[in-house]
């Protein structure tokens, strides 16, 4: 069953109305930083990450959810041990997670930007989230864009819950989308007068063809 949801994106497109069909069908949400923000503003009942860690944010915002009772609530089997573990430290699991990350390529295909600007758009704790969801695919749904938010918001109201082919679709979805990520990153840090020890491409499909 989706109980509880961890919300935390850059890009707020079409983000409310899914945390309100959520919120409407008891789901627990909690966001991180601006993602609580906006939340909180358009009425929607949001916890703030900070109020479970117990640690404001950090560095100027480079540190919100890099934190145990974030990672262990996402990476938690539906098991004996892994139940134990979380029931001791007090720690409620998470049963999806929606991120979306920093515009990286967005921002370094401008012309000119500076290299600082360039590496603040590297984002460090939305693809652990992301990864850590996608891994533990049996238990929690992972939702890394804006385009499958009515789908899987459908599919709660019918369900209560996801398919398993469901969530492990969307885990495969979110290796791709990271996987994309992490191969501009690499490319925008290689030398592009070298020829590079790996090359690594990545390439989004535009339309279907007929």
């Amino acid at each position: 069953m989706i109980r509880r949801a961890l919300i935390s994106v850059y890009d707020k497109h079409r983000l409310e109305p899914f945390a309100r069909g959520l919120s409407e069908l008891d789901v627990e949400l909690v966001a991180s930083g601006g993602t609580a923000t906006f939340l909180e503003k358009v009425g929607i009942p949001v916890t703030p990450v900070e109020d479970l860690t117990e640690v404001p944010e950090l560095l100027g915002g480079r540190v919100k959810t890099l934190h145990p009772r974030i990672h262990a609530a996402i990476l938690a089997r539906r098991n004996t041990a892994d139940n134990a573990a979380l029931d001791e430290h007090g720690i409620e699991p998470f049963d999806l997670v929606c991120v979306n990350l920093y515009p990286f390529e967005e921002v370094t295909s401008r012309r000119a930007v500076g290299e600082q600007d360039a590496v603040e758009m590297i984002d460090i704790g939305g693809p652990a989230m992301l990864r850590a969801a996608a891994k533990n695919f049996a238990h929690v749904a992972p939702v890394c864009s804006p385009e499958r938010y009515d789908e899987v918001l459908e599919e709660v109201r019918e369900r209560g819950d996801l398919l398993l082919e469901t969530r492990r679709r969307l885990a495969g979805e979110t290796f791709a989308m990271t996987a994309a990520y992490e191969a501009a990153i690499a490319n925008w840090f290689s030398d592009p007068e070298a020829f590079p020890s790996a090359l690594l491409p990545g390439f989004t499909k535009e339309l279907e063809l007929p």
